[in-house]
């Protein structure tokens, strides 16, 4: 079972990461607005300014205008709509469109909290931090003159980005290094790839890992295929496990690769828009080979649009969890002052014209994100696929093969709770060499300097622990030494190779075919049909 991304999704990067109905629509305010009585809408503005004038002359402190409109009026009005409408203060919106173009400025690399410090969790392969040499672990001492004792994870992570071609002094420790370390950095354009891995599995079977979907993510699959020769795959494993979703269109431009041109890909419909189809623009290689998608509880949004367009039209076998039911579109609207609004104008429907959005009715906003997610589907949202299958909607995309989420046994999750495999890997590149031969693997050396260091750090564990589960102490050493020694890219290599999830998927690719056999036997039908 290897350590990839984290399972829980943060509610900010379900809001922020959302699908989005297109760009800059201003006027559609103006039509919301609209649609209320007038004098209604007098009376409740005028009902809140004297809320608001009584609290700015009496409240015990000054009150602030900013969080007072920013984190509390606003907001407080969005919740009483759904889950995913959402206001954005100038950080928060500059953030969503980071993230919505693929990429930032900065030197590259991932920062956390530890033990009240902030240290480097991986530089990103390339990038200027991985240049300079920086390494997971390297405690972050001082930016630019200034020290970092007192300040958050977020204001560092500030402080690192920056235009361009600018400079960034970092000052590090590091461990079996007596004193710090200094690294000058010229700051670069880092992108933020939403196609982490495209890659042989194994020959003829290809892996592809979308985490989101950005502006450049039809791009990047595109261009994963390209790299690997589309015209040589004999099975397609596409993950969109832990994906929150993002930019509409771009969903749509992946399913569409791998649909007939013209097959609908998703619909959306609301109350101020009329319904609008969008359609898939086909690829001739993208049709001829099976597809497993792997998705589970946190799949979301769009990678639900993309899964469930591919289900309908019996395109790929869907294997994992029921995912998560977010099937609300936001139209996106810049305000004044940077600011910006989420707005929800539509649902969308996928193909079959199944509503993929679970019932948030009755529930707190913290249990629709965080609580445990039962099936929901509705029995009255009961359709059909292209070849008769049966499917519901009102509750996410249920997939034709279940298979929940391994967990992590009470040993395994020890060990993850005090970062055992990342501290052993920090001490241990302290004092050996940082480059490992291509295709290392631990040694039964290092197996034992692991072993050592659990018990010096007193991590609670029995031989017994260790011998069953010393396959995965491998993975997982293997795994994050790579970081260090190569690059977080391809440790996340190391990540997908001992997954069971993929492992099951690759075994599920016959079935895929089959699926894809009888689809293809339909349209033959249907077009001999048309042609009588």
């Amino acid at each position: 079972m290897p350590f990839r991304r984290p399972s829980v999704v943060l509610v900010p990067l379900f809001i922020g990461l959302c699908s989005l109905a297109g760009g800059l629509l201003g006027p559609g305010l103006t039509r919301v607005a609209a649609a209320a009585p007038e004098d209604d809408l007098k009376s409740s503005i005028k009902a809140f300014t004297l809320v608001y004038q009584a609290v700015e002359e009496n409240y015990a402190d000054k009150p602030t205008a900013d969080r007072a409109i920013y984190k509390g009026a606003i907001p407080g009005m969005l919740r009483t709509l759904d889950p995913h409408s959402n206001f954005f203060d100038p950080k928060d919106f500059a953030a969503l469109r980071d993230d919505q173009r693929g990429h930032y400025f900065g030197v590259g690399m991932q920062v956390g909290p530890r033990n009240g410090k902030t240290i480097v969790i991986a530089p990103f392969g390339g990038s200027p931090a991985y240049r300079a040499g920086l390494r997971p672990g390297d405690v972050i001492l001082e930016v630019n003159d200034k020290r970092t004792d007192n300040l958050s994870t977020s204001e560092i992570a500030d402080m690192l980005k920056g235009p361009k071609g600018t400079k960034v002094t970092v000052v590090i420790a590091r461990d079996g290094v007596d004193k710090p370390l200094t690294f000058n950095i010229i700051r670069d354009e880092i992108p933020r790839n939403s196609v982490e891995e495209a890659f042989w599995l194994r020959p003829g079977i290809a892996y592809i890992d979308v985490n989101s979907f950005n502006e450049t993510t039809s791009k990047e699959v595109e261009d994963g295929l390209k790299k690997l020769g589309e015209s040589n795959i004999k099975g397609l494993i596409l993950d969109l496990r832990n994906n929150p979703g993002g930019l509409l269109n771009e969903g749509v431009a992946v399913a569409g690769h791998f649909l007939r041109k013209g097959e609908v890909v998703v619909s959306h419909r609301g109350r101020a828009s009329a319904e609008k189809p969008y359609l898939a623009r086909g690829s001739a290689l993208g049709e001829n080979y099976p597809m497993v998608v792997l998705v589970n509880a946190y799949s979301a949004s769009a990678a639900e649009i993309v899964a469930g367009a591919l289900q309908d039209h019996d395109r790929a076998l869907i294997v994992g969890e029921t995912t998560f039911g977010k099937g609300l579109v936001q139209t996106v609207y810049p305000l004044q002052e940077d600011t910006g609004l989420a707005l929800t104008t539509a649902h969308y429907y996928t193909p079959s014209n199944r509503l993929i959005q679970r019932d948030y009715s009755n529930i707190s906003f913290l249990d629709y994100y965080y609580g445990k997610h039962t099936e929901q589907k509705n029995p009255l949202d009961v359709k059909m696929t292209d070849i008769g299958r049966t499917v519901y909607g009102g509750g996410g995309i249920t997939p034709d093969e279940k298979i929940p989420s391994p967990k992590f046994d009470k040993f395994q999750s020890e060990l993850l709770r005090h970062y055992a495999f990342f501290n052993f890997t920090a001490k241990y590149f302290g004092t050996h060499d940082a480059k490992l031969p291509k295709g290392w693997s631990p040694d039964i050396d290092v197996e034992n300097d692991f072993h050592e260091f659990l018990l010096k750090e007193q991590v609670p564990f029995t031989e017994a622990d260790w011998t069953e589960n010393h396959e995965w102490i491998r993975d997982q050493l293997k795994r994050e030494m790579y970081v260090t020694a190569f690059s977080y890219e391809e440790a996340e290599k190391v990540s997908v190779e001992t997954d069971p999830m993929v492992s099951k998927a690759v075994g599920f690719l016959a079935e895929a075919r089959s699926l894809l056999d009888k689809s293809e036997k339909l349209i033959v039908q249907r077009t001999n049909q048309d042609h009588f």
